[in-house]
């Protein structure tokens, strides 16, 4: 079971931030791997033009089943390691689905 610390989420009274590491231009777009400090993300469109910060709110709009709308790039737009706004969902609900994500990660090991 996935038990390191989650500082890679963070409460906030818009919503929760959520630390990511970008990989661009990907083959696939998947959580790869996590640290204590960020979840590292691999995305297929390529850092140009906006589309890979694009892709990647897609991404966790599928993956955390929020709207797009509720989801913004906070900080780092133009680095890889980014900060990812969620408004208007629960810590619990975001920290349940990424601990069901990176628990099947760590079986995978």
């Amino acid at each position: 079971m996935y038990n390191q610390n989650m500082n890679f989420l963070t409460k906030t009274d818009n919503g929760i931030i959520l630390s990511l590491k970008l990989v661009p231009n990907s083959s696939f777009s998947k959580v790869v791997d996590y640290t204590d400090e960020y979840v590292r993300v691999k995305i297929s469109s390529p850092p140009i033009e906006n589309k890979a910060n694009k892709e990647l709110i897609s991404f966790c709009s599928k993956l955390l089943d929020v709207n797009k709308s509720k989801i913004e790039i906070v900080s780092g737009e133009k680095s890889k390691l980014k900060k990812v706004l969620i408004k208007d969902t629960k810590l619990e609900e975001v920290t349940k689905t990424l601990m069901f994500v990176l628990d099947s990660l760590h079986k995978d090991k």
